[in-house]
């Protein structure tokens, strides 16, 4: 006598060796039954089948099905990532972002209290420059003691002088202060001219025309999102620029003394005079004989205050200005070098601000 029962079939069931439909076997991620794998993600069952008994790992498909989303995901990725901008100083940081917004992730090798003349090749600059897609820098030869080796040891071709991905400011701006000797007597003076374009704000409008295009140029998916940021940075900094030329009105013609040759950008900007500087010649800190020197030259040719940058050392200048009764006005000289310049703007904001204080 046969049973009126039905022998159901075996449901099949993948299991993690091998990935073929075979008896359930107990592993610890568990199995799941086949028509559900198929239901579910049949994408992930027909790479792992395909494969077959030649994976030899122990994993089941609800493991591996994360895997292919992961990896689905990175796929892409080239498409749309962020351009890796490695901008050597502060001031093309922030021009930098300015123009490419959420497009890049910028990094800027230095910072506002730091002599960009003197700069270590840290490994975790070399990192940086390897991983980039732009190089920014002021050139000049102002980075010369240490770009050439980070570039170098970065291994990143693509970013190498004369590369599109190779960005210098100063070949966009008219540079002052042009030797017409290079002898290393003279002290570290610059063949291309004085390298401390960014205390001129005129000098951003050529240099960001020219990185918008080169942004462009990189990441041409986003030309139309580059080209309206760029009109608006250069809306909005004419306007500032016409407002702090209004503001600084009382400082043409002040005569002042400088740390350091690294405001005369500034001062052609302003109408400031340079009376004097105290470093004896470009880069080398000045002695007591020098500064007594300097000391009897202010006293035929009196100078309004002394000048020197927020990354400098503050004792020659406030040696100066208490023997020659004048004031002493630490400029933030570049994006961070103080509280109130955190950004382009603000930078040029508090460097009026303190020049104007410096007047009273």
């Amino acid at each position: 006598m046969k049973s009126n029962s039905k022998v159901l079939p075996q449901r099949q069931s993948v299991c993690c060796w091998g990935f073929s439909p075979v008896q359930p076997r107990p592993t610890p991620c568990g199995c799941r039954d086949t028509e559900k794998i198929k239901r579910q993600n049949t994408l992930s069952l027909d790479i792992f089948q395909r494969l077959g008994d030649c994976f030899p790992l122990c994993l089941c498909v609800s493991v591996v099905k994360r895997f292919v989303f992961f990896f689905a995901l990175l796929l892409p990725i080239s498409a749309h990532a962020a351009l890796n901008v490695f901008a050597c100083e502060p001031e093309w940081a922030a021009l930098t972002q300015e123009l490419a917004g959420d497009k890049a992730s910028i990094y800027s090798a230095t910072n506002a209290l730091q002599d960009p003349h003197r700069v270590e090749a840290r490994p975790s600059l070399i990192a940086k420059a390897r991983r980039a897609n732009l190089v920014v820098c002021t050139g000049a030869e102002l980075e010369v003691a240490w770009l050439p080796v980070v570039l170098r040891e970065s291994g990143n071709a693509t970013v190498l002088p004369g590369s599109t991905a190779y960005f210098e400011a100063a070949q966009f701006v008219k540079m002052l202060e042009v030797p017409t000797r290079l002898d290393r007597s003279d002290g570290d003076v610059h063949a291309q001219g004085n390298p401390h374009i960014q205390t001129d704000p005129r000098n951003f409008l050529p240099i960001a025309e020219a990185l918008g295009r080169r942004l462009v140029q990189l990441d041409p998916g986003n030309a139309a999102y580059y080209q309206q940021r760029l009109a608006t940075f250069n809306q909005q900094w004419r306007a500032a620029i016409a407002k702090w030329e209004a503001q600084a009105a009382p400082l043409k013609g002040v005569p002042v003394v400088v740390q350091h040759k690294g405001f005369p950008y500034l001062s052609d900007w302003l109408g400031m005079e340079e009376v004097i500087a105290l470093e004896p010649k470009p880069g080398m800190e000045p002695s007591a004989a020098h500064l007594s020197q300097v000391l009897n030259t202010l006293q035929k040719q009196p100078a309004k205050f002394v000048l020197r940058a927020a990354y400098q050392n503050a004792r020659p200048s406030e040696w100066i200005a208490e023997r020659a009764h004048i004031g002493a006005v630490e400029l933030p000289y570049t994006v961070g070098g103080s509280d109130k310049a955190k950004n382009l703007y603000g930078l040029f904001d508090d460097t009026l601000a303190r020049l104007l204080a410096g007047l009273k």
